[in-house]
């Protein structure tokens, strides 16, 4: 599988995650904290403490799949969570995220661009 739909569920790791763990480690806190099954094709998501990098663990049939982004300039914006373990995110709020768009206010967040020759 390459890419991700809306019929898939998307689980946000509300804490700090050392962007260093892979597979494994990644698996492991889907097993030891959030307590969810790995090979169901839910998407995890995980987000280091200056929230510049996001990494997202998802099982397609075959194996785990790590798409990881670091961003060159800004943050993630992530909506609030309270004390849950995870949020369940929508789709479109997902490709937000991503994109760097405010969640409720549609305003593109500071991103690096490549300087005008």
């Amino acid at each position: 599988m390459i890419g991700f739909n809306s019929a898939q569920r998307f689980f946000l790791y509300r804490g700090a995650v050392d962007m260093r763990k892979s597979f494994d480690g990644l698996c492991g806190v889907v097993t030891a904290e959030l307590d969810k099954p790995l090979t169901t094709g839910d998407v995890f998501i995980f987000v280091n403490k200056p929230r510049h990098s996001i990494k997202l663990l998802v099982w397609d049939r075959s194996g785990f799949v790590i798409y990881y982004k670091r961003l060159e300039q800004g943050t993630f914006e992530l909506p609030a969570g309270g004390d849950a373990k995870s949020t369940v995110l929508r789709w479109d709020e997902l490709v937000m995220i991503l994109e760097g768009i405010t969640l409720g206010f549609g305003e593109k967040k500071k991103r690096f661009t490549y300087p005008q020759q």
